[in-house]
């Protein structure tokens, strides 16, 4: 919207409405996404939960260990079991550790680029706001012009009304006796008239210029 012309129209300010509507929508979607990336990213146990891959392997390994053939005893002691139980122990949480750190890289990624996609969205919505808040200000210039023009025309008006009376009465059929032989006398009452409503019309202006409630 550029000053050079009359650019605010009802097709521009439809635009302006319906761009707005679809930037509030967006930016509530990308907020919600980021603030769920923000509270995966605080809870390392659903980051851990959300390793898929993990969960794939640890729920082939039983099938893929049962088709085989043990070599091992049948009763293996008490010593070997624990630890055999110990390192696999060890290797699950060193497993663990570095897919959540490999998962908590991932979603740091996504989450700086929603966190780029909200600022550069609330950017947007300022500058809309900004141009919403422009054309506010011209619709109120051009109201004021409005009412300058109405003020104007009323003064105006009010003027005429007072000559038009002074004219009627002077044009109404009453037989007064004084208008014989000084027809001159109702020319100089329109031209006085006249006058005396011109200058009030000039000092209701002044007076409203004055005031500040027209512009110079």
């Amino acid at each position: 919207f550029s000053t050079t012309g009359p650019q605010i129209s009802s097709h521009n300010l439809d635009k302006v409405r319906k761009l707005k509507s679809g930037m509030t929508r967006l930016t509530a979607r990308v907020q919600k996404v980021r603030d769920e990336l923000e509270q995966l990213l605080d809870d390392d146990d659903d980051m851990a939960d959300l390793y898929l891959s993990r969960k794939l392997a640890g729920a082939s390994s039983p099938v893929s260990g049962s088709g085989g053939p043990n070599w091992f005893p049948a009763s293996p002691t008490i010593g070997s079991k624990i630890s055999r139980a110990s390192r696999a122990s060890a290797a699950t949480i060193h497993g663990n550790e570095n897919d959540v750190e490999e998962l908590e890289m991932l979603l740091e990624a996504y989450f700086m680029q929603i966190d780029g996609t909200l600022n550069k969205l609330t950017t947007l919505r300022e500058y809309i706001d900004d141009t919403e808040d422009y054309i506010n200000i011209q619709l109120d210039n051009h109201r004021n012009q409005l009412i300058q023009l109405e003020l104007f025309l009323s003064s105006g008006t009010v003027c005429l009304s007072l000559y038009s009376l002074v004219a009627g009465v002077f044009g109404m059929n009453i037989p007064y006796t004084w208008n014989d032989g000084h027809g001159y006398v109702f020319k100089w009452v329109v031209i006085v008239s006249g006058l005396f409503c011109a200058f009030m019309f000039v000092t209701i202006v002044a007076y409203a210029r004055h005031k500040g409630l027209v512009g110079s």
